[in-house]
């Protein structure tokens, strides 16, 4: 009989530890914690904190850029626009999430403002955004990433 308790006890424990577990803010938290992991390592410039946001064999699209397949090319495409740029904002809006396990999802549009260190005026990128992010290691991090430019507006007919 002790022992039956005992195990109920321990089985009980075990669960709630599981709910509280799934239930914490990093487990839950998904591609909205690595999307705002990115606009903070973007808005300091600061090119090894946007990588820790990127799994080793992530793939990233962004507008007007070839594919950047694995680590080293997205770094090399981060490097290029920072060596170039001085990101002084990066926001995302509209933005939406969904979480399952160990793998979540999120979209929305975006909207970065460059200056170039050439001392050309501020340059505004914006448009699109989805993201599937995976946890890796105890965090979540950017499996995909995907940017493309708002579509053209098409012109008003009469």
């Amino acid at each position: 009989m002790k022992r039956s308790s005992v195990v109920v006890a321990c089985s009980v424990v075990f669960f709630f530890s599981l709910i509280a577990y799934a239930a914490s803010p990093a487990v839950t938290a998904g591609a909205r914690a690595v999307d705002e992991a990115w606009v903070k390592a973007m808005t300091g410039n600061d090119l090894n904190a946007v990588m820790a946001c990127y799994s080793r064999d992530a793939v990233m699209w962004l507008p007007e850029a070839p594919e950047a397949k694995g680590h080293e090319a997205i770094r090399e495409a981060y490097a290029g626009l920072l060596e170039a740029n001085t990101v002084t904002k990066a926001t995302l809006t509209n933005a939406r999430y969904e979480t399952a396990g160990r793998l979540s999802v999120g979209w929305g549009n975006f909207s970065l403002t460059l200056l170039p260190k050439s001392g050309d005026k501020p340059v505004v990128m914006s448009g699109r955004f989805s993201v599937i992010a995976k946890q890796e290691g105890g965090k979540w991090v950017y499996v995909v990433d995907h940017a493309s430019p708002h579509p053209p507006l098409k012109p008003q007919g009469k």
